[in-house]
C-alpha cells in the first residue's frame, strides 16, 4: 500500500570499476607518468648496452629487465589507483610494518654491492631496496596520524608523527642513506606545513636537520667524501660528475644524437643515478625540459586537484605523495648539474632498477587515487561529522 502512495524506492545502479575510474582520474597525469616510463625505456636502450657489454651479457638484457619491472611497476599503479582511499590507507599501513621491519634486518644480512652504504636485500637474481618502498608508505601513515589529529577528541597525532620520522630518519642515516633520510623528512615536513603546524617547530627542525648534518660530516667519512666533492671548486673530469657535466656541455640544445653519446661508456651508474646526462647527451637540453615538463605537470595538476579536497586525510596524503614525487626528480637532475651534492637518489620512472620503478609505481597510484575527482559535500557537513 506503502508503494502505491509513495512510490518504490529505485534500485541503485553502481558504475562499473573501470569507467568510473576513467571518468574521475586525472588523465593529464596518468599521460605524464606513462611518457616519462617510455621515454625511461628510451634511454635504456642506450643507456644500459655498455654495462651489458662490460658483464659479459646480452645488449639489450637490462632494458628487457626494464620492460619487465616496469610492467609489474603499471600493473601496481593502476591497481591502487583504482583503490578508494580508505583502502590505500590500509594497505599503506600494512606497507609501512613491512618495510619497517625489512630496515631493522637489513644492517644484519643487507648488502652494500661495494657503494659503502648496506641499502640492499640481495636475491641472486634480484635485489630489493626497502627503502623505496617505505616512502609512499610513510607518507600515508603520517598523513593518517596528523589527520587523525583534527578529530575531536583526537589522539596526539602530530607527536606520533614526529616520533615515527624521527625514528625512519635514524634508521636509514645507519645505512647510511642520507639522500632517502633527508627526502622523508621533507615529506613529513610538507604534510605538517599543510596541515598547520606553528613556525617556531618547523624552525626548531631546520636547525636540528643543520645540526645533523654537521654531525653526519663529522663521523661518516662516506657523507664527508660526498660534500667535500659538491664543495671543491674544481671538478675532477675523471669522476661521475665530471663525466655527467661534460655529457650535460656536449649536449647543447639539440644533442649529439642517437646512440652518439659517450658517457655512457664512462659512467658505471649512467642507467640509474645519471641517465639524465644521457638524455643531455644524445638528446640535449629539449629532452631534459620535457622531462621537467612532465614531473611539474604531475605536481602541479596533483595539487591544484587536491587545494578543492575536503577530506583531511586524502589532502595531506596526496600532498606529500605530490611533492615527494616531485623532490626526488629535483633532486636527481641537481645532482647530474651539480647543484647538489650526490645522494645516490633515482629518476622516477626513468631510471633503470626494479625497487625504483615499482616503488614509483606504487606511489603514482596512491597519487592518481588521492586526486580522483570525488562529490565533497558541503563544508558544514565535515563539522557534523566531527561533532558526532
Amino acid at each position: 500500500m506503502t508503494e502505491m502512495v509513495y512510490g518504490a524506492n529505485p534500485a541503485r545502479v553502481r558504475e562499473p570499476v573501470i569507467p568510473r575510474w576513467w571518468r574521475t582520474i586525472d588523465k593529464w597525469s596518468l599521460t605524464s607518468i606513462m611518457v616519462l616510463f617510455g621515454i625511461g625505456l628510451l634511454l635504456g636502450l642506450a643507456a644500459s648496452v655498455p654495462l651489458a657489454t662490460r658483464n659479459g651479457l646480452e645488449p639489450f638484457y637490462y632494458v628487457q629487465r626494464q620492460a619487465a619491472f616496469g610492467l609489474i611497476a603499471m600493473i601496481a599503479m593502476f591497481s591502487v589507483s583504482m583503490m578508494p582511499p580508505e583502502a590505500v590507507r590500509r594497505a599503506g599501513v600494512v606497507g609501512f610494518i613491512l618495510t619497517f621491519l625489512a630496515l631493522c634486518v637489513l644492517p644484519f644480512v643487507g648488502t652494500d654491492f661495494g657503494k659503502g652504504a648496506v641499502r640492499w636485500f640481495s636475491f641472486g637474481f634480484a635485489s630489493v631496496q626497502p627503502s623505496e618502498f617505505l616512502k609512499p608508505a610513510f607518507i600515508i601513515v603520517v598523513a593518517w596520524l596528523i589527520a587523525a589529529s583534527f578529530e575531536l577528541n583526537g589522539q596526539p597525532g602530530k607527536l606520533a608523527s614526529l616520533g615515527l620520522t624521527i625514528t625512519v630518519v635514524l634508521m636509514l642515516a645507519m645505512q647510511p642513506d642520507f639522500g632517502q633520510a633527508a627526502l622523508v623528512l621533507f615529506g613529513w615536513g610538507v604534510i605538517y606545513f599543510v596541515a598547520g603546524a606553528p613556525m617556531t617547530l618547523i624552525g626548531i627542525v631546520v636547525a636540528l636537520v643543520v645540526g645533523g648534518g654537521f654531525f653526519a660530516y663529522e663521523s661518516s667519512e662516506h657523507f664527508a667524501r660526498r660534500i667535500d666533492g659538491f664543495l671543491t671548486p674544481d671538478v675532477d673530469p675523471r669522476t661521475q660528475l665530471g663525466y655527467a657535466t661534460n655529457a650535460i656541455q656536449e649536449g647543447g640544445f639539440f644533442g649529439v644524437g642517437v646512440g652518439e653519446g659517450q658517457v655512457k661508456w664512462s659512467l658505471p651508474d649512467a642507467h640509474t643515478d645519471f641517465i639524465i646526462a644521457v638524455a643531455a647527451e644524445e638528446y640535449g637540453l629539449i629532452l631534459v625540459c620535457v622531462i621537467i615538463g612532465l614531473y611539474a605537470t604531475v605536481v602541479v595538476r596533483s595539487l591544484f586537484r587536491l587545494m578543492k579536497e575536503r577530506d583531511p586525510f586524502i589532502r595531506l596524503a596526496g600532498t606529500g605523495l605530490a611533492c615527494i614525487f616531485g623532490v626526488q626528480a629535483m633532486i636527481n637532475m641537481g645532482v647530474a648539474v651539480r647543484l647538489l651534492p650526490a645522494k645516490g637518489m633515482t629518476l622516477p620512472f626513468v631510471s633503470y632498477g626494479g625497487s625504483s620503478v615499482i616503488a614509483a609505481g606504487i606511489t603514482g597510484g596512491a597519487l592518481l587515487a588521492m586526486t580522483r575527482k570525488r562529490p565533497q559535500g558541503q563544508m558544514g557537513d565535515i563539522f557534523h561529522r566531527r561533532g558526532r
